[in-house]
């Protein structure tokens, strides 16, 4: 299936959909990164001590789609919420140095999503979140709804990004849905348990395959069209994007078209983030005027790209050319 896709092809959508707009709604999240060495046990409990040497600091969850949509070029429109907190600064600050809008950022009254791994030696010792995960009510969900609007007024492409930390409430769902259906563009859909099935309609809807099978309360046999068409069919979305991790991926469609997608990665390093990757390469080959399958294709060249690298991190156009050119050659 990549070698139907023709370099041309490829240049030609990854250079429109750097002329899109994308709305990317959900959860905003912080990662923070804190590495450095273990060389001895804590006389305090039997842990390790881990001397840090370096903290970084990157977008996670819906900032790491935002994050991606603007790699390629392209303007996002990332409707979320911070806190008013250093998180939230933090958070504003590296969307601005990448000249993404922050007008459609929400500060609520609870903390900025965060999450810190500690890494020693390339291993990850431990991770510690600090977070409000209920759903959003009363005048923060009204504030939601109105950059709702506005960002997917604008927009040629619509990503719903859930984490269920409590942005994407049946009322946002259904106001974003809503409002990208009246303006006939794409919606892709990166769905977690807490609302699975209120995403009807979606273009493309892509759960990985635990996922999938928690909300469907049984395993799948993903080698076999027709479990999946009928998954397909109770969802109610037009296509069905079953990632598998190093098997790859399923598109499958509601015509009955069953595609295999091989996974593109050469060396992986950290799948943090290849989800969220996946989910902005999907939405700017739809807005480009990509196919599904085509989109499929391409983003699956992203992810191959960003396992490679450490923690989330973004892939631009020139190195989704690049690996094309590297699949090509072998």
């Amino acid at each position: 299936m990549p070698r139907s896709l023709t370099r041309d092809r490829l240049i030609a959508l990854l250079d429109a959909s750097a002329a899109r707009r994308v709305a990317v709604v959900g959860d905003a999240m912080l990662d923070v990164y804190l590495r450095g060495e273990v060389d001895r046990i804590s006389p305090e409990a039997p842990v390790p001590v881990v001397h840090v040497h370096d903290r970084r600091y990157a977008l996670g969850g819906a900032g790491n789609v935002a994050q991606n949509v603007r790699a390629v070029g392209a303007t996002c429109d990332l409707v979320a919420t911070i806190g008013d907190d250093f998180g939230g600064r933090q958070i504003c600050t590296m969307l601005g140095a990448m000249s993404a809008s922050l007008g459609s950022l929400v500060t609520v009254n609870r903390p900025t999503t965060t999450k810190t791994r500690v890494v020693a030696r390339s291993q990850q010792v431990v991770r510690v979140d600090e977070e409000d995960d209920a759903d959003l009510a009363g005048d923060d969900v009204h504030r939601l709804l109105f950059a709702v609007r506005n960002a997917v007024a604008e927009a040629d492409a619509l990503v719903l990004e859930d984490y269920n930390k409590g942005v994407l409430v049946p009322q946002v769902i259904q106001a974003a849905m809503d409002a990208a259906r009246s303006k006939e563009i794409p919606i892709v859909v990166d769905p977690k348990y807490r609302n699975f099935f209120l995403y009807r309609g979606a273009t493309i809807f892509k759960p990985n395959r635990r996922e999938l099978e928690s909300a469907m309360g049984a395993d799948l046999d993903v080698d076999h069209p027709d479990a999946l068409i009928a998954t397909l069919n109770r969802l109610q979305a037009e296509h069905l994007l079953l990632t598998l991790g190093d098997r790859g991926m399923v598109l499958v469609s509601a015509d009955g078209t069953f595609k295999r997608v091989p996974t593109m990665a050469r060396e992986v390093y950290d799948v943090v983030g290849a989800g969220d990757t996946v989910t902005a390469y999907l939405a700017l080959i739809l807005a480009a005027g990509g196919t599904p399958a085509e989109a499929a294709v391409i983003a699956n060249f992203a992810a191959g790209v960003e396992v490679g690298k450490p923690g989330a991190a973004t892939v631009s156009a020139e190195e989704v050319i690049g690996a094309y050119d590297a699949f090509m050659l072998t």
